[in-house]
């Protein structure tokens, strides 16, 4: 046999080995998550195995006005706004994450878990400076709800100073 054959079966051998899990050893589990950042999708998720989806058991965000219409305003007003939401779920809510599709919508959500029943608060602020004619600007809020991605939108119309 030549050196390249088994440098080339080594190798082979130490990469199928390197890719198995510990799954195989008795009583252990490896399991990997892709979450980009979210863990909104592994604190709870209400997908079974079998493919039924159990809603009734995640946190439920429901707000008093998911769109808020500001009406007219001039180029450069801030526009604030707060989201008003009750966790209608069974369990805490928790907020990973809000951001908004530019720079000029910020966000400013709760941190604390929300308990079943409690009420929070998402503040607004879009800052029109730059932007005419009619605006609609999602807050995209990543949360242990189904789905995990709920959206709110600010829109209304700004004139040209």
């Amino acid at each position: 046999m030549s050196k390249n054959f088994i440098l080339a079966s080594s190798a082979m051998v130490v990469t199928f080995l390197a890719c198995q899990t510990e799954s195989s050893a008795p009583g252990k589990s490896v399991e990997t998550i892709q979450t980009e950042g979210k863990i909104s999708s592994i604190i709870r998720s209400p997908v079974s195995a079998n493919g039924k989806v159990d809603s009734t058991n995640v946190a439920m965000m429901d707000f008093e006005q998911p769109i808020f219409e500001f009406g007219e305003v001039d180029e450069g007003a801030v526009v604030k706004h707060e989201f008003v939401f009750k966790n209608n779920g069974k369990i805490p809510l928790v907020i990973q994450n809000a951001h908004s599709t530019c720079g000029c919508t910020i966000p400013d959500w709760p941190k604390k878990m929300i308990a079943p029943g409690e009420s929070g608060v998402i503040k607004v602020e879009f800052n029109t400076k730059g932007k005419t004619e009619f605006q609609e600007k999602p807050v995209i809020i990543t949360a242990n709800t189904y789905p995990s991605v709920t959206k709110v939108f600010v829109r209304g119309i700004v004139h040209k100073r």
